[in-house]
């Protein structure tokens, strides 16, 4: 199994807005995540995000500090772990795990309003690119939806669109 890396550049909503959207996706298809996150405080306030982000939706989840998170369908940790045996990891705050390739999905999402973190995914995508990585690059539209810009197939080896996000 090759991992595919989904680069998520944030241009038009921030993560607040966008990760729920996202999980929502995940977990309508029948997928179990883990959301990595820079902090405990950082993961409590995802926490807090999706229990209060929309009135009319439910996201299962819970915090791996309060235990149980192998029965969670979505798990938000600080730590570089899986604690619910999940196919899909989300990355954010500018986090890079190192256990990425046991997952078969991985999305880290980025502001694109912050250099730092644009340049940090660039260093990360030709990094990824490397070592052999499905990759692809989303491009948030003005609609808050999703554009793919550009791939990087592992199988084939080349670069197909641009060679960066």
């Amino acid at each position: 199994m090759t991992t595919r890396v989904g680069f998520y550049h944030l241009q038009t909503t921030p993560l607040e807005r966008a990760l729920p959207k996202l999980l929502e996706k995940a977990y309508a298809a029948g997928h179990r995540v883990v959301v990595m996150a820079g902090s405990e405080e950082r993961v409590a306030h995802l926490d807090s995000l999706l229990w209060t982000y929309d009135a009319d939706s439910w996201l299962p989840h819970g915090k791996t500090a309060d235990g149980d998170a192998a029965l969670q369908p979505i798990a938000l940790t600080a730590a570089d772990d899986n604690p619910n045996a999940a196919d899909v990891l989300v990355l954010t705050d500018g986090i890079v795990s190192a256990r990425m390739t046991a997952f078969a999905r991985c999305l880290t999402l980025f502001d694109g309003h912050d250099e730092n973190a644009v340049v940090a995914a660039r260093r990360l995508w030709r990094e990824l690119a490397a070592a052999g990585l499905d990759l692809r690059y989303y491009q948030q539209t003005e609609s808050g939806g999703w554009e793919e810009k550009s791939q990087h197939q592992a199988a084939k080896g080349g670069v197909q669109g641009e060679t960066e996000c």
